[in-house]
C-alpha cells in the first residue's frame, strides 16, 4: 500500500515521465513551429540559389528572340541541342577549347594544390621544429590577402621570366592554396593520431609512406574539401588570366565568356551563345560537388563517433 502511495505522488510521477521521455532508443520530438519555421527559410534559399540555374537553363533553351520576347522562366520552342551545337562549332571549336583549358587549369591546379598543402598541413600539424609557429603564421596572413593583390605583382614576375599568355601563368600561381595548408594542419591535428604515427614507424615504415598509407586515409574529408575549394576558386578566376593571357585559344571558360559578352553590339547572336556557353560551364563544378559528397558524409560521421 505504502508503494502505490508513494508512485502516485506527483513528483515522482514527473519524474518518471521525464526518465520516460529521455529514456534510451526513444527520440526527442522537435516542436511544430520550430520545424516548420527552419523548413521555411530552406525551401527560400533553396530557390533562391535554384532559380539563376532555372533561368539559365531556360534561356539556353530559346532563340535569341524567344529570350527576349517570352516568359523568361518557362520554356518555349525548344532549341537546345542546336544550340549546344552551335556552340561548340563555332569558330572551329573554340568554346570546347576554352572548357578544356578550364579543366586543365582547374583539375591540374587543385590537385597539386591539395597534395602541397596537405604535405605542409601536416608537417606542421606533426613535427615539432623551431619556426613552425610563425611559418603557421605566415600561411594565416596568406589566408587574408585577396588574390586581386596578387595578380599584378605575379604578372612582373612572369613577364621577367617570359612566361606571360602560357599555360604556366595561370596553372603555377594556382598551386598554392594558404587556406588549404591552414584547413590540411586543423584537420590533421584533430584526426590522425600520433600513437598510430608511432605505431607505423615501429613496423618500418619511412616519413614518406606513413604519410601516403595512413595519414592521408584518415585526411580524405579534408582533402575533398580543399580540391573542391581550389577548383571552384581556379575555375572561376577572371582577373588572372584577363592580365596574363593574350591568346584566345588559352583563354578559360569564364574568360572567353567574358570575351564574347563584350563583342555583343557587334555580333547580336553571340548572347545566345554566352547564356548557353555559361549553362555548359557549370556542369563540371555539379558533376565535382555530386561526384565527391559522399566523402563528406563519411567524414562527419567519422567525427559524429569520435
Amino acid at each position: 500500500m505504502t508503494a502505490t502511495t508513494t508512485g502516485n505522488r506527483p513528483g515522482t510521477t514527473r519524474a518518471a515521465r521525464a526518465a520516460g521521455a529521455t529514456a534510451p532508443g526513444r527520440s526527442v520530438r522537435t516542436p511544430l513551429l520550430p520545424r516548420a519555421a527552419a523548413m521555411l527559410v530552406m525551401a527560400v534559399f533553396t530557390v533562391y540559389f535554384l532559380l539563376p540555374i532555372w533561368w539559365l537553363l531556360v534561356a539556353a533553351s530559346k532563340t535569341r528572340g524567344d529570350v527576349l520576347g517570352t516568359n523568361p522562366l518557362w520554356f518555349a520552342d525548344l532549341h537546345l541541342v542546336d544550340n549546344v551545337r552551335d556552340v561548340l562549332t563555332y569558330r572551329d571549336g573554340l568554346f570546347p577549347q576554352w572548357m578544356a583549358n578550364s579543366l586543365l587549369y582547374a583539375g591540374v591546379g587543385a590537385l597539386v594544390a591539395t597534395l602541397l598543402a596537405a604535405m605542409c598541413g601536416y608537417a606542421l600539424a606533426k613535427y615539432a621544429f623551431r619556426g613552425r609557429e610563425v611559418i603557421f603564421n605566415v600561411v594565416l596572413g596568406g589566408v587574408l590577402v585577396p588574390a586581386t593583390a596578387l595578380a599584378l605583382p605575379l604578372f612582373l614576375l612572369f613577364s621577367r621570366v617570359n612566361l606571360t599568355d602560357t599555360y604556366w601563368a595561370v596553372l603555377l600561381p594556382s598551386i598554392v592554396s594558404p587556406f588549404g595548408v591552414y584547413l590540411a594542419r586543423i584537420y590533421a591535428a584533430a584526426s590522425v593520431p600520433d600513437e598510430l604515427i608511432e605505431a607505423a614507424r615501429l613496423d618500418g615504415a619511412g616519413e614518406i609512406r606513413t604519410f601516403f598509407g595512413v595519414s592521408s586515409r584518415l585526411m580524405t574529408p579534408a582533402l575533398v574539401t580543399i580540391f573542391l575549394f581550389q577548383f571552384v576558386a581556379i575555375w572561376n578566376n577572371f582577373f588572372l588570366p584577363l592580365i596574363m593571357l593574350r591568346d584566345e585559344r588559352k583563354f578559360p571558360v569564364t574568360f572567353g565568356l567574358y570575351q564574347w559578352n563584350s563583342q555583343l553590339n557587334q555580333i547580336p547572336e553571340l548572347n545566345t551563345f554566352v547564356l548557353v556557353g555559361s549553362l555548359l560551364s557549370i556542369v563540371p563544378l555539379v558533376v565535382a560537388f555530386l561526384a565527391l559528397q559522399r566523402f563528406w558524409r563519411g567524414g562527419l560521421g567519422a567525427g559524429s563517433v569520435k
